[in-house]
């Protein structure tokens, strides 16, 4: 069968330690196929017990239960793909939510919880996995962002605001980290179409909205995400780090 991935191999993602937050489904599951595909070894964390053992048994990635906002599990868990596999050539940051809320119903709790699933995991993943990717001297991590920030999106202020928070989160550990050979890049998606997407927000109208506002003509999916984290774990994006790359069609144009 063929994959969306076959025109291109980048033969140094080839037994290199890729771990991904995230991957039982949606955008993180396609990232778990296509560096599996590029013969990666790969483990994911998901909180998803049942979707992570589907998309481990299809893909023949690792898989790890655990829940990203428990910052302890999610060490422990990262030290055990070290411990099986090594340092951590390839982190990718992917897990996240986008649930709706009005202003007015957001209490401190749901506002730190909106937190936690977007922001501080991704922090302090990178933390654990950069101790042993410095004495390698080399490693790459990829955060993920979102337009929906920098289009000032309403009904979604925390994810909005952890997403921003990436931003600065992103340049400043590329310039901490940097000196240790690690690259810290993020991926900012626009409208991808998703399961979750698809069951809770996207109608035909929506879809020619976005279409309209896109300067390419098309909706996107999750596979061109992945080809940009393909790209950004690879050593053909050796001297990049720091940066944003937005992957939405042109949506940010207008």
């Amino acid at each position: 069968m063929s994959s969306p991935y076959d025109s291109v191999r980048y033969t140094s993602l080839n037994g290199r330690n890729v771990l991904i937050t995230g991957g039982a489904s949606g955008i993180g599951e396609e990232m778990v196929k296509a560096f599996a595909g590029q013969g990666a070894r790969v483990s994911f964390i998901d909180i998803d017990a049942e979707g992570g053992a589907r998309t481990a048994a299809t893909t023949g990635a690792e898989f790890h239960a655990c829940d990203i906002t428990d910052i302890d599990r999610l060490r422990s868990m990262i030290g055990a793909v070290e411990d099986r596999h090594g340092a951590i050539d390839v982190l990718i940051n992917n897990a996240g939510k986008d649930d709706r809320h009005a202003i007015g119903d957001v209490e401190p709790d749901y506002w730190r919880r909106a937190l936690a699933l977007n922001l501080d995991h991704q922090f302090f993943a990178t933390q654990a996995a950069s101790r042993l990717m410095a004495e390698q001297a080399r490693g790459s991590v990829i955060m993920l962002g979102s337009i929906s920030w920098m289009r000032g999106r309403p009904g979604m202020v925390g994810y909005t605001t952890a997403k921003a928070a990436i931003n600065g989160m992103t340049k400043t550990l590329a310039r901490e980290l940097g000196p240790s050979g690690i690259r810290v890049n993020c991926i900012v998606p626009g409208a991808i179409v998703t399961e979750r997407q698809l069951k809770l927000w996207t109608s035909p109208e929506q879809n020619q909205q976005f279409i309209d506002l896109q300067a390419l003509k098309f909706r996107l999916d999750a596979t061109h995400v992945a080809r940009m984290a393909l790209f950004l774990g690879s050593d053909e994006s050796a001297g990049c780090t720091g940066a944003n790359f937005v992957v939405d069609a042109g949506l940010t144009q207008n």
